[in-house]
């Protein structure tokens, strides 16, 4: 068995459920469109499998006569999911399908530039295609839930069952564990109180300047310190407002257009804002992003205190623990003694890529039981972080290596699970195939498909 067959299988639904344009492609013998499977109750069309080969398209994949026959197979295998969906009568998660419909029309707007744009690039109105859009989704919802119920029927696995998935598996196919860490911080902030304040007051400079007549898109290529928008003037483009920072899309939305804003706060650093255009949820607008800077007088003091800090547990003054519960700025470590977790998952390993450069930088020599040098990293505000100081104490160091039943249990247990659902997702396919009445045009009689079965359901 393929288990990436089978994984594309699991993907399907949201697969093909993106929007995209029809195509009008016509095929070497002039059909334009034609019933070319029919799968139970339900018909797929060339226009459908030409839909589709435009979305491959549009993610620079080919679209070459073999594509069109996988695209077509999997078609086929989501209409055995929808089909088996409606007769175990299982009912459209309707809140997911309007959460996934609001998003949708939001990123294609973006993508777009606004309603007008996405009417024109569909030929469609706006409420033509929330009602399509919601059709495919709802069939999405269905086949999704059956898939679940195929894999949530097999039976729970035991250490027994995980033991004979190890025995079964190549120890080259068992899963890697990378290199992970257990590390704890502690972490000193730059005066940040100073370093605002001298950004609001370059930013109020700025605008002063831009009421006085000066380029709003001028002064941005100058200051701004948003690299993809000072390049354009500091515009960002129509978008939705929900992808925004709530304080700067609420500013903008009160703006009128042509009106500078007052200094808006968040997350990334201070801003300006000019908004170019509103429509509905949606807004074009520049802005200026100022971060606050800190001398190297800041970073001197706070290594200072890192420094001295170090000395004392070089000395054992002071445990680790209790110096960060004590002298520590980081909310987040300081009451767990400077433990750091993921705020994701609550793991206290990380492997490398999820450590930021600046933190592996500081403690790939280091072995367990050592400290760091101070150093200046970021914290985990905003997208790009803020500045802050610190060091850290690697506590342990779990090497890369082939998964164990004994160190890995809950990843294999997981691994020979997703056997199970896969094993049973095939097995799902295969006998629908056998037993589903399918008939499919011998248009595509010289297609190689992956499965068995498929040549015998070619109409004679």
């Amino acid at each position: 068995m393929r288990i990436d067959r089978i994984m594309r299988t699991m993907a399907l639904a949201a697969f093909l459920a993106l929007p995209f344009m029809a195509s009008a492609q016509k095929y070497p013998d002039g059909i334009v469109d034609k019933t070319i499977a029919v799968i139970g109750n339900e018909v797929i069309t060339i226009s459908q499998l030409e839909e589709e080969v435009q979305m491959m398209n549009a993610y620079g994949m080919m679209s070459d006569r073999n594509a069109r026959c996988e695209i077509l197979e999997q078609m086929m295998v989501s209409k055995l999911f929808l089909m088996q969906a409606r007769v175990d009568s299982l009912t459209v998660n309707n809140d997911m399908v309007e959460g996934e419909l609001r998003s949708r029309l939001d990123n294609v707007k973006t993508s777009l530039g606004g309603e007008e744009a996405v009417e024109e690039y569909f030929g469609k109105p706006i409420y033509k295609l929330r009602q399509e859009w919601r059709a495919s989704l709802e069939d999405q919802s269905l086949t999704q839930q059956m898939q679940g119920n195929i894999s949530s029927g097999i039976q729970e696995l035991t250490p027994y069952d995980v033991q004979q998935y190890i025995a079964e598996t190549d120890e080259a196919d068992l899963p890697i564990v990378p290199i992970k860490y257990q590390i704890s911080q502690i972490c000193i902030y730059p005066d940040r109180e100073a370093a605002n304040l001298a950004v609001k007051e370059r930013l109020l400079a700025i605008r002063e300047r831009i009421i006085n007549g000066e380029k709003f898109s001028t002064l941005a290529r100058i200051y701004s310190q948003d690299p993809g928008s000072a390049r354009k003037g500091g515009e960002l483009g129509m978008a939705s407002k929900s992808i925004f920072w709530p304080a700067f899309s609420d500013a903008a939305m009160s703006l009128k257009p042509g009106v500078v804003s007052q200094i808006v706060e968040t997350p990334d650093g201070f801003h300006l804002i000019e908004v170019l255009e509103k429509k509905g949820d949606m807004f074009n607008a520049r802005h200026i992003l100022l971060k606050p800077e800190y001398t190297s007088e800041d970073r001197e003091k706070g290594f200072r205190v890192l420094d001295s800090l170090r000395t004392e547990l070089a000395n054992e003054a002071v445990t680790f623990e209790l110096a960060a519960r004590f002298y520590s700025e980081d909310p987040a470590t300081k009451t767990n003694g400077g433990q750091m977790a993921d705020p994701n998952t609550g793991s206290s390993y990380f492997e490398i890529d999820q450590l930021k450069p600046q933190d592996y930088a500081a403690i790939k020599s280091l072995e367990v039981g050592q400290v760091s040098e101070p150093f200046e990293s970021l914290d985990n505000e905003g997208r790009n972080g803020n500045t802050v100081y610190k060091i850290i104490k690697v506590d342990k160091i779990i090497p890369a290596h082939t998964a164990t039943f004994n160190n890995d249990y809950d990843l294999l247990l997981g691994q020979a699970k997703n056997k199970k659902a896969m094993a049973a997702i095939d097995n799902f396919i295969n006998t629908k195939i056998k037993s589903t009445y399918i008939i499919i045009d011998p248009l595509f009689k010289d297609c190689v498909f992956e499965r068995e079965g498929w040549e015998e359901k070619f109409r004679k």
